[in-house]
């Protein structure tokens, strides 16, 4: 049996994921929790948010091997573990500093339990970066 992806979309959210993935090339979320947008994903291009030790890949959109990547700190892991997320689109800008502000658009995410049987096929969370070798 397939795992269960963690992080699921809209089909707007998708329009939307594809026309930045058109213009911007390799793009990544990351969770946000707290501050000015509040618990909001924010979408980057790979090279602007460098992630480090205490990030997690919380999955891929959708599940997909080729998926946007959702990233999000270890202490918001172990909060969202317990929880399905949904990636949306909502009307007007957000004034934040993702991607999409400046689209009229901005992500939102819906979030609800697991129920016990998903929860028994999740998909693990793991490290953002690769395990590095003892010196």
């Amino acid at each position: 049996m397939d795992a269960l992806p963690r992080v699921q979309t809209t089909e707007a959210a998708r329009a939307l994921v594809g026309a930045l993935r058109a213009r911007h090339g390799a793009i990544l979320f990351y969770q946000s929790h707290g501050c000015c947008a509040g618990s909001a994903p924010m979408c980057f291009t790979e090279r602007e948010l460098a992630l480090g030790p205490g990030d997690r890949l919380l999955g891929r959109l959708d599940g997909a091997p080729d998926g946007v990547p959702v990233y999000a700190s270890e202490a918001q892991c172990d909060y969202l573990a317990g929880l399905a997320m949904t990636l949306d689109v909502a009307p007007g800008d957000s004034g934040s500093f993702g991607l999409e502000d400046g689209s009229g658009q901005h992500f939102v995410a819906h979030f609800r339990l697991w129920t016990d049987e998903e929860a028994a096929r999740l998909a693990p969370i793991a490290p953002a970066l690769p395990a590095r070798a003892a010196p």
